[in-house]
């Protein structure tokens, strides 16, 4: 069976808004950078789907919470191709196999201290230094020191050619020295660099935030966000149409019809759903009888009816939001004849969190079951279900998994899920092909050509099968009419940024 090193919830559930036209902007408005349209806004209600879970940790899955509304960012961002672009790097250049130099631009942290090599250096050294490691630094040892007045140096053990693409993560976001005071705890409240400042958290449901005046992009035009953290889909829905929210994230497609067709955006994600199958143990350690499993289900229905339209078909581990892999994508490689299910029994799980999945499950249940399989079918909280999953204790798991959130590399998702010494792979797949296909594309400089080796390494997965993509989700966007620049980030790392108004 894979050995498995655990993640902090980082994968299913959820960089700042550093370059905020690189994405689409909700409400009409530019995204703007805020700094010569006066920053005296009113102050912006937004509603979270998924609470704190880490105590505001930035090494797992409230990393993006506090990308998401404008509070921590990295060295480098995303922008909407999927490219490294500057955030408080304003440039860098590899010296070597091994080692980068970043050139830090003019900022300031919201302590009011200096944002320095040395500073950067330090922060980065707590996060390869976490337990466990944030997910972006799995398989990379890297050490970071200051090299003059405003160069970063980086180097890594082995050759890491995406290594400005790694440090683009929420989970690799740069914070004061005061932030790292408290023991092993990581305090963000006013020791970020981001256009708002994280002021008070009330526990799992709400956080105050105030503009930064003094962030290098230029002031926010909100003056601040009064944010909430509300688990259930249609109280987030049921609160921007009563005007109690300016912004609801993750609407869910049965509460799209409520709301008015000019307060709701849909945009392609890089998450896509799927269903993984167990290759180690039981029912579906059989080759045959995975693709048999492959064969019963009718994909189509998912993205038209339980996503009721918001979604795209299940291609493969990549989505149509990965707009270089359209056209590119090549057949399976390596596939088994189907089987025939004599009634093998199949213990299928999927989680709440996100209130489709519960009906996806439902619909692959039904599916199995017509195809001669046995179905018993387990619904929890995922924080509930994570480590069992990770173990290998179900033969089948729906999940949701945004494939460029970690780092924003398309081999490093490959990596993880479906190695067989990868952190998160569920799927407990180990093949000798797919690892040599996955170390082939890691090691792949040029651009173009790790694309094309992801693509390679992708075919031999699903040929596995066992990850059988389901649908490529369309998130919906609550914004209220007379809201402005909502980003509409499509690797869900960012939400409100300097332009976003009312």
């Amino acid at each position: 069976m894979p050995s498995h090193r655990r993640p902090r919830l980082l994968a299913p559930l959820l960089l700042i808004p550093l370059l905020s036209s690189c994405f689409a902007s909700g409400g009409g408005g530019d995204s703007g950078d805020g700094g010569g349209k006066g920053g005296d806004g009113s102050r912006l209600r937004v509603a979270l789907a998924f609470p704190p879970a880490e105590n505001l940790s930035p090494y797992g899955a409230d990393a993006t919470l506090l990308s998401r509304l404008g509070v921590t960012e990295g060295l480098t961002s995303l922008d909407a191709n999927g490219s490294a672009a500057p955030a408080l790097a304003e440039s860098w250049r590899r010296d070597g196999d091994k080692a980068w130099e970043f050139t830090l631009r003019d900022a300031v942290f919201q302590d009011g201290t200096a944002v320095t090599p040395a500073a950067v250096a330090a922060s980065l050294g707590k996060a390869t230094g976490a337990d466990p490691a944030p997910a972006a630094l799995e398989g990379v040892t890297l050490t970071a020191r200051g090299s003059g007045d405003r160069v970063v140096r980086i180097t890594t053990d082995e050759p890491d050619p995406v290594l400005p693409l790694r440090l683009s993560s929420p989970s690799l976001a740069v914070l004061s020295k005061d932030a790292y005071a408290k023991g092993g705890r990581v305090d963000p409240l006013g020791h970020a660099t981001g256009p708002f400042e994280l002021t008070e958290v009330n526990g799992a449901t709400s956080a105050s935030l105030d503009r930064f005046d003094d962030y290098w992009g230029g002031r926010a035009q909100a003056s601040g966000i009064d944010a909430r953290f509300i688990a259930d889909g249609t109280a987030r829905a049921n609160a921007l149409r009563t005007g109690e929210l300016d912004i609801a994230e993750a609407v869910p497609v049965a509460q799209a019809a409520s709301l008015d067709k000019e307060t709701r955006r849909d945009t392609a994600t890089t998450r896509t759903t799927s269903l993984l199958l167990n290759a180690s143990s039981g029912t579906f350690q059989d080759a045959g009888l995975r693709a048999a499993a492959r064969a019963g289900l009718d994909t189509s229905v998912f993205a038209k009816d339980v996503y009721e339209g918001y979604g795209d078909p299940g291609a493969g581990v990549y989505g149509p939001a990965v707009t270089w892999a359209e056209g590119k994508r090549t057949k399976p490689v390596g596939r088994a004849d189907a089987g025939k299910p004599d009634g093998e029994t199949v213990h299928l799980a999927t989680y709440d969190n996100r209130p489709e999945l519960p009906e996806v499950a439902q619909v692959v249940k039904q599916q199995l079951e017509k195809a001669g399989f046995k179905v018993k079918l387990t619904v929890r909280e995922y924080s509930r279900l994570e480590g069992d999953a990770l173990d290998g204790k179900f033969d089948a798991f729906v999940l949701a998994r945004n494939t460029l959130l970690d780092t924003g590399d398309p081999v490093a998702v490959l990596a993880s899920d479906y190695t067989c010494d990868g952190g998160y792979n569920i799927a407990q797949l180990c093949d000798e092909g797919v690892d040599r296909a996955v170390a082939d594309a890691e090691k792949t400089a040029d651009t173009a050509k790790r694309q094309d080796a992801a693509l390679a390494a992708e075919a031999r997965i699903l040929g596995s099968d066992a990850v059988l993509p389901l649908v490529h989700q369309r998130i919906i966007t609550g914004v209220a009419d007379s809201v402005q620049g909502v980003i509409l980030d499509p690797y869900e790392r960012t939400l409100v940024g300097t332009g976003t108004r009312r």
